[in-house]
């Protein structure tokens, strides 16, 4: 998680020593820099003038050093004559939410910047209560206050919500509809938001008590309850769908194709071979999980048969032809744009296109021929692209395999499908994936251990278990041949000169990677300063930390201090992947960005229609944007919907006790993720034994000031289950085990790992100010 800055809550500049008497000396240009400097927001002459005591001729001084600190770039003019830092953020500004942190912080931008340096991070205060929470995409209206200055010179700030703004839509509520003796009731689904809302009787719309119903907030000037109308019933909270339902309408995710894109989907013609390149007669295959339900990539690998590269394989990866269904201006791009890809629940997919294309004539499925977009590609015995090719194809899959099927194969299981294609198809996959493995290792990519919470359930949709998703080398191989194809991509667009919507993900900000370097040297492992920052440094630090008893808090440190990946028209290169280049290809049946890429490479190698049109290659700043919030918004709704299933599959063992760690730490209380199913619940900050906590943000940890009692990231905990809200998706934990050899927490503040004191110093500590009621006897 981004660190964020201690200090009060509205800071103001830093107070003069004394005020200047009518005789005193002017003060100097250090000093009034200084006091503008420390301002929380722009200030204007006159309050400068106030502060200092200046009068009379002084003003006229003070106006020329104000002129003269701007025109050297020291200060800034904005709205009403008022000054501040470079690139100061005004007191009100309209922002957008960007991301919200895995602890709970809402981080937002403003929705216009026109400086080249990127804009300063704004952490949003919490909302007051009765205010529907802020989500991602969500614009608001908020007044700023700056609140430091990291070492790397990025300004902080905090926003205020002064009123959420129209988005282009209606502020829509998800809740369970009651009846009250005054009327009815809206509870929110939402765990965030605390209060309740009034449905008039004429505009419940029908609505019966325990029912799951969207809503629209009324405007009222009103005391009491907040006025809702009811716009669209869900059905009974009660049914299995209703999890999946709620995550897609608390989220906005469009679920309804409009008309004319159903049509013109439903409308498509089949594929034929005409201007295309035959590969009907290759035995490519598509490899997916036993619950896929659209097949848009296939592979097939095979020695290369050129002398001049031993060792060498040629491989060629076909992913489904969406741009020549799909093109700009037609009802089924803009619906696949408003959408920006497909999300999946554990009881249904929402689409990105209608299932005439998305299930059917883009799907690769087996034996029928389907349209194309190919890439042949040479890698030496090093595993290094060599060279690559481009074609609009037309192929015919061998066959349709799953992960476990090819895995089993692998090790020396086929089955009746498997069997057959052993020898030139899944051997060769394997030959392949072997040399691309060497390429990896080679360049040194981040390799964090992230496993993936699987629910799974039964054909009336109960759940029946709930686990890890195992990570197979099928899954490994599939990965390396798709990143081989985006990289041709990005590399073929490149030579051509062409626009392309890179995948890119940066470096981490230097204020959290000087956090790590401090957190991780707590910990005895080094991330020196002063040498060229490459994920490989990361990646040894995991393999040190590997089987030892702070190999997890190792992981989600590291995780929690990376830039979050996006889509955007400028190259950064993808520091995860160790990649100076790096597109989106291979799933254009479920994401916008590779339908995109694919329009950039048939316009660019002349490959027929469907190309990216000068009005779509203009705009992709815009489209980059979008599609990141979109993909946010889609995996913040898949894991509200897990949340939700965990809690559900839990709630008939209120009262049972569950080991895990502690996988975040707030000023309100601990993150506990729960080993057996990866579900996350939160002991609340009052339930800890009696004591004054501070929160040591650097540290990862609460600190008791009376007895000296540590909670950190990473610590194993045994846990009683409190509450399980399916509804919500909340559960409550209360901490066990005091007397025990694996304790929760750490006396006299001894550090976990290396038995080292905890350090906890006025910059990194928050007052969670929590008092409990004094030990009695």
């Amino acid at each position: 998680m981004p660190k964020r800055p201690e200090g009060p809550r509205r800071p103001t500049p830093r107070p003069v020593p004394a005020r200047r008497a009518a005789d005193a000396p002017f003060p100097s240009r250090e000093e009034i820099l200084d006091y503008i400097q420390s301002s929380p927001v722009p200030v204007g002459k006159r309050e400068i003038a106030r502060a200092f005591n200046i009068t009379g001729d002084g003003r006229i001084v003070l106006k020329d050093l104000l002129k003269d600190l701007e025109t050297e770039g020291s200060i800034e003019k904005g709205e009403g004559r008022r000054v501040g830092v470079p690139a100061a953020l005004p007191e009100v500004a309209v922002l957008i939410v960007a991301e919200v942190t895995p602890d709970g912080e809402v981080l937002a931008r403003p929705t216009s910047w026109a400086h080249e340096a990127p804009p300063p991070r704004i952490y949003m205060a919490a909302e007051k209560r009765g205010h529907p929470a802020l989500a991602v995409g969500d614009r608001v209206l908020a007044r700023l206050s700056r609140q430091a200055q990291q070492q790397d010179g990025e300004d902080v700030y905090e926003g205020r919500t002064l009123r959420k703004l129209d988005s282009g839509a209606t502020t829509r509520i998800v809740g369970i509809y009651d009846r009250a003796r005054d009327g009815g009731r809206l509870r929110p689904v939402d765990r965030r938001a605390k209060a309740e809302f009034a449905v008039a009787d004429a505009n419940a719309e029908g609505a019966q008590p325990g029912e799951l119903v969207v809503a629209e907030l009324l405007p009222s000037s009103r005391l009491g309850l907040k006025q809702v109308r009811v716009v669209e019933r869900l059905g009974s909270i009660d049914e299995p769908r209703a999890v999946s339902l709620i995550a897609i309408a608390q989220h906005s995710i469009p679920t309804q194709f409009a008309k004319a894109a159903v049509e013109e989907a439903e409308a498509a013609p089949e594929p034929t071979v005409e201007g295309r390149t035959d590969l009907r007669d290759i035995p490519l295959v598509t490899i997916d999980g036993e619950d896929a339900r659209d097949f848009d990539d296939a592979v097939f690998a095979e020695p290369d048969t050129d002398p001049n590269n031993p060792g060498g394989w040629h491989l060629l990866v076909a992913i489904a032809d969406v741009s020549f269904y799909v093109r700009p201006g037609m009802a089924l791009d803009r619906n696949a744009f408003d959408r920006g890809n497909s999300v999946y629940f554990p009881d249904r997919v929402v689409p990105m296109l209608p299932e005439a294309l998305s299930n059917e004539l883009c799907s690769l499925k087996p034996e029928v021929n389907r349209a194309c977009l190919a890439v042949h590609m040479w890698i030496d015995g090093q595993g290094r692209l060599k060279r690559h090719r481009f074609v609009r194809g037309l192929m015919r899959s061998a066959a349709r395999l799953t992960y476990t099927q090819v895995q089993k194969a692998r090790d020396g299981e086929p089955d009746e499908l498997t069997g057959p294609l052993m020898e030139r198809v899944i051997g060769p996959l394997y030959g392949a994936f072997a040399v691309l493995q060497k390429a990896r290792d080679a360049r040194g990519t981040l390799e964090l251990d992230l496993p993936e919470r699987l629910v799974k359930l039964d054909e009336a949709g109960t759940i029946q278990s709930i686990g890890v998703r195992p990570r197979l080398d099928s899954h490994r191989l599939i990965e390396e041949f798709m990143i081989a194809a985006n990289v041709a991509a990005a590399e073929a667009l490149e030579a051509k000169h062409s626009p392309c919507l890179y995948r890119v993900h940066a470096e981490p900000a230097q204020d959290k990677l000087e956090a790590l370097r401090q957190f991780l040297g707590s910990l005895g492992y080094t991330l020196a300063k002063g040498q060229v920052l490459k994920p490989i440094l990361f990646t040894r630090i995991l393999a040190k930390a590997a089987d030892t008893p702070e190999a997890n808090l190792v992981n989600t440190v590291i995780l929690r201090s990376q830039s979050q990946a996006l889509y955007q028209p400028e190259n950064i290169g993808h520091f995860g992947l160790a990649l100076p280049r790096y597109a989106h290809f291979t799933s254009p049946i479920r994401r916008y960005a590779d339908l995109v890429v694919h329009r950039a490479l048939v316009k660019s190698y002349g490959l027929g229609p469907g190309g990216l049109d000068e009005e779509e290659a203009s705009r992709l700043v815009q489209v980059g944007e979008h599609i990141s919030l979109t993909e946010r918004r889609a995996a913040t709704a898949e894991r509200d919907a897990l949340d939700r299933y965990v809690a559900a599959y839990l709630s008939d063992r209120i009262g049972g006790t569950f080991t895990g760690r502690i996988g975040g730490v707030t000023r309100f209380g601990l993150f506990v993720t729960l080993d057996e199913t990866g579900a996350d619940g939160l002991v609340p900050i009052s339930t800890l034994p009696d004591d004054f906590y501070d929160h040591d943000e650097g540290n990862h940890q609460l600190v008791g000031r009376r007895w000296g009692r540590v909670y950190r990231l990473g610590t194993v905990v045994k846990v009683r289950l409190v509450e399980a809200d399916r509804i919500s998706g909340s559960m409550v934990f209360a901490l066990l085990g005091e007397d025990t050899d694996d304790s929760p927490w750490l006396a006299g503040g001894q550090s976990e790992a290396k038995g080292g004191r905890a350090r906890l110093t006025r910059k990194t500590a928050t007052k969670a100010r929590v008092k409990r009621p004094p030990l009695k006897g």
